[in-house]
């Protein structure tokens, strides 16, 4: 994702001081000059670093939007999950994957009176000219910018674009002085993953951590180029790869407002801020890259996680790590908890789909060729198509698929992880799939106006069929291939054939960054597929999870016709 989505601010021209006035009784502040902090765009710094009580309450603040029903930035900070809404009504947020942690970061350090620094540009290993999103061998940071009293927040965080995800893509032990880095891999427990923590993803994908759930589920907060926001989980959507590209947890670096002058009303003046260095970190851990057992940097591919003498792979240690006790596997719990994250994942498609219409995108003419790479350009394509998204979707479906295989070799080999007490996994697996799929509902608008209603395994079924290209219909942006719900689509032949060309393209749920992919249409048409060759794969993975489980209820049906029987009259007393 590009962090370069304008964050605009506008200004309205009705009178809010009264607004502000009233507002002002729902914040809790400690001075004066924390007050007049709050209730204006001046940034006033009252305190010289964030204590642990600030860093609980960024982490409710976060939690309070992840939580919230909105689906926006705009709409999330001008909700009742913010408590500081009242205090800047005048003010439109925008902001994209590598703009949110940032920007929530500084809005709240903005209104609590605390010191803010970011890294404003960084040098790609790679050399010059390279795109710093997608370095092979990481950025570094060449400059820096402090907020302090006076500092205008609202222009301050406006230039906050300037972030791409190219920000975190830097070795998880860099640190250097003067030009630290904002963040730093944390052990990964319960104490260190809290909401706050940021989870950068090598395929240039950002998110913020808005829960961890008790039995180790980690749910996420992400923008998106469109303004849109989603909520997701933690899993195999977010790659992981060496130290060197700092992949995966990332917390905020403690920083220190350093030669300052204090006011007699508290308001600290002047100064320059410092990051705390790792050494003085007590949760800094490079164990999520060299792993638990034997750290092996050069082989980090080779995973080596235990927990508790057990050797899990990367996704099961974190989960193991964040889990409550014991992590124990309900399969039905799980296979609820994914469908509603996928839900969720769908609901979220659909308001970027529908941002994508409403611009009238879909009418314009198609272009000749494809973007160089359409995981990760600019303009149009960059906010307005969903290949990125919907391969994060695929991903999903895939991992949920392998997830139910995986409860059912679980119970079938008796694994002690798994808590079941019941006599039909596969059954029961398949009635929660089935009540959690009519309990989805995504109801799009075709080109006349009327509704259709999918649920989730609707969007399964039509996965592969849902186009990322924001120049055709919304039939196909949403699979359609009934004529009669295709009948109002007013794609022409040109946009048709794309749509055809595409299709190998659809299977992929490989996010290939690195792949020259802008193939004009006889190009696309081409034989030739392949993961690297830019047209696509030959098939999809399964996904079918109703299928899998009617083979196993299949197959023990099998099982038990074959048993022969035993006469009554045989059997001992």
């Amino acid at each position: 994702m590009s962090g370069f989505s304008l964050l605009r601010v506008s200004f309205k021209t009705a009178a809010y001081a009264a607004c502000i006035t009233a507002g002002a009784a729902l914040l809790s502040v400690a001075t004066t000059s924390s007050a007049l902090a709050a209730r204006s765009s001046q940034w006033v710094i009252t305190k010289d670093h964030w204590s642990e009580s600030d860093e609980r309450g960024f982490s409710e603040f976060v939690t309070a939007l992840g939580e919230a029903d909105c689906y926006t930035m705009n709409d999330c900070l001008k909700s009742p999950a913010n408590p500081y809404r009242a205090t800047d009504p005048w003010v439109k947020w925008y902001a994209d994957c590598a703009d949110m942690p940032y920007m929530l970061r500084a809005y709240y350090a903005w209104k609590n009176g605390l010191p803010f620094s970011y890294q404003t540009a960084m040098r790609s290993g790679d050399g010059a000219g390279s795109d710093i999103r997608y370095s092979m061998t990481g950025n570094q940071v060449v400059a820096r910018r402090d907020a302090r009293t006076g500092t205008n927040a609202v222009s301050f965080i406006r230039y906050i674009p300037t972030i791409s995800t190219g920000m975190y893509r830097h070795h998880a032990a860099a640190e250097a002085e003067p030009y630290f880095t904002d963040h730093y891999s944390p052990a990964i427990n319960r104490d260190t993953i809290r909401p706050g923590t940021v989870v950068y993803d090598v395929n240039g994908h950002v998110t913020m951590v808005y829960k961890v759930t008790e039995d180790g589920r980690v749910l996420t907060l992400a923008a998106h180029p469109d303004q849109s926001l989603s909520r997701s989980y933690f899993g195999r959507n977010f790659l992981r790869t060496q130290a060197a590209l700092g992949t995966g947890f990332k917390n905020w670096r403690p920083i220190k407002l350093v030669g300052y002058k204090r006011a007699a009303n508290g308001t600290l003046y002047g100064g320059r801020v410092v990051g705390v260095p790792n050494a003085d970190l007590p949760d800094f851990s490079l164990e999520q890259y060299a792993g638990t057992e034997v750290l092996n940097f050069t082989k980090w591919y080779e995973e080596s996680f235990t927990v508790k003498g057990q050797n899990l792979n990367y996704y099961e240690w974190v989960r193991a790590s964040l889990s409550v006790g014991d992590l124990k596997y309900r399969p039905v719990r799980e296979l609820r908890a994914m469908l509603t994250s996928l839900c969720q994942d769908a609901s979220a498609r659909k308001h970027a789909v529908d941002i994508a219409i409403k611009r009238g995108i879909h009418r314009y003419n198609q272009p000749g060729k494809l973007p160089d790479n359409i995981y990760g350009t600019t303009g149009i394509w960059e906010s307005y198509s969903t290949p990125s998204r919907d391969a994060r979707l695929k991903t999903s479906f895939k991992e949920t698929y392998d997830l139910v295989q995986n409860l059912l070799d679980m119970h079938a080999s008796g694994d002690p992880k798994l808590a079941y007490e019941g006599t039909d996994i596969a059954g029961d697996l398949m009635a929660a799939f089935y009540e959690e799929s009519h309990a989805c509902d995504i109801t799009y608008d075709r080109s006349n106006g009327q509704k259709v209603h999918l649920n989730l395994e609707d969007v399964m079924n039509r996965l592969w069929d849902m186009s990322f290209d924001p120049y055709h219909c919304i039939e196909r942006r949403w699979g359609a291939s009934d004529p009669a719900e295709l009948a109002s689509c007013n794609d022409g032949p040109l946009k048709t054939a794309w749509y055809e060309a595409e299709q190998h393209l659809r299977y992929q749920i490989d996010r290939t960054y690195d792949v020259d992919m802008g193939h004009d249409l006889a190009s696309l048409q081409a034989p030739g597929k392949g993961l690297y060759s830019g047209r696509g794969v030959e098939a999809p993975p399964e996904v079918n999870i109703p299928a899998l489980l009617a083979r196993n209820l299949a197959t023990k049906v099998e099982a038990r016709n074959d048993v022969p029987v035993v006469p009554v009259s045989t059997l001992p007393n």
